[in-house]
């Protein structure tokens, strides 16, 4: 086991012991092996850690008290375990993150090219199975404080499947995708304007993610703010509470939403409200 002396003091002085010899175990990056890929997962990260005070507290026993002798950790005259606390929430969090990062499963989407959209159907793969890895991380934080080596730890893996069915495809097409490429809009706010198209603009602005196995609109904020150069530099808007900015590519994002579904330009003509009351 450990093997660490944390007798012949306070329970303080015992704390700062163990510290001292595992601390850097306990915060060393995690080697993992996903499909064949080696990834580093930070302790902290991952919701994992050694709580020096409560396995101070448990080697010392019911009958502790501060000027007690503990004694050894780990092979001495106590033996207890090393407590190591897991945030489930914050393991499968970074899990999560590590699984979509290393899947070769590909989502179904919807491209957005100069005058085109174009539906494209995922394809399953394999990912990490995040359920049956929490328990693999966790064994190997452990081994990795008590033995001081990190070596690789092949995680589980398991079929994905895209959550974007066909039908998503075609509902996402027909409700979102080819009503806002079907021309140009325009977004208006303190007398001045400006239009985006299907051939430049668009494509550049509107792109769709998988939430849930639903297809949902993202509007690139930086493509907005470059297009915008400066159309509404001075254009204020005024907030509920009173507070003033410039109208911003959130503005502008916001109002483009309405404006995409209409079918004439009058309908994709929409004004951004500056009195903060819409």
């Amino acid at each position: 086991m450990l093997g660490v002396d944390i007798g012949g003091g306070t329970k303080e002085e015992a704390v700062g012991k163990l510290d001292a010899a595992l601390g850097k175990r306990a915060t060393a990056p995690l080697q993992l092996s996903v499909g064949g890929k080696t990834v580093q997962l930070a302790p902290d990260k991952a919701g994992l850690a050694l709580d020096s005070q409560e396995t101070v507290r448990a080697a010392a026993g019911s009958d502790y008290n501060p000027v007690s002798v503990i004694g050894s950790l780990f092979g001495g005259e106590r033996v207890a375990k090393p407590v190591f606390p897991v945030d489930k929430e914050k393991l499968a969090v970074a899990l999560t993150d590590l699984a979509g990062s290393s899947a070769s499963a590909t989502e179904g989407t919807i491209l957005f090219a100069p005058n085109k959209v174009t539906p494209v159907e995922g394809k399953p793969g394999q990912g990490l199975d995040v359920q049956r890895s929490m328990i693999s991380v966790q064994d190997a934080f452990r081994a990795q404080v008590e033995t001081g080596r990190g070596k690789p730890v092949e995680l589980p893996v398991t079929t994905v499947r895209p959550t974007v069915t066909k039908a998503e495809l075609d509902r996402a097409m027909k409700e979102f995708a080819e009503p806002a490429m079907s021309g140009l809009i325009r977004i208006q706010a303190g007398g001045r304007h400006i239009d985006f198209g299907p051939a430049r603009s668009l494509p550049q602005i509107l792109s769709m993610k998988a939430v849930d196995g639903r297809l949902v609109e993202v509007y690139d904020k930086k493509a907005i703010e470059r297009l915008l150069d400066g159309t509404f530099n001075g254009v204020m808007v005024t907030k509920g509470d009173g507070s003033k900015h410039q109208v911003s590519a959130d503005d502008v994002a916001f109002a483009m939403r309405d404006a995409l579904m209409g079918k004439t330009l009058a309908e994709r003509t929409k004004t951004i409200d500056l009195s903060g009351q819409g």
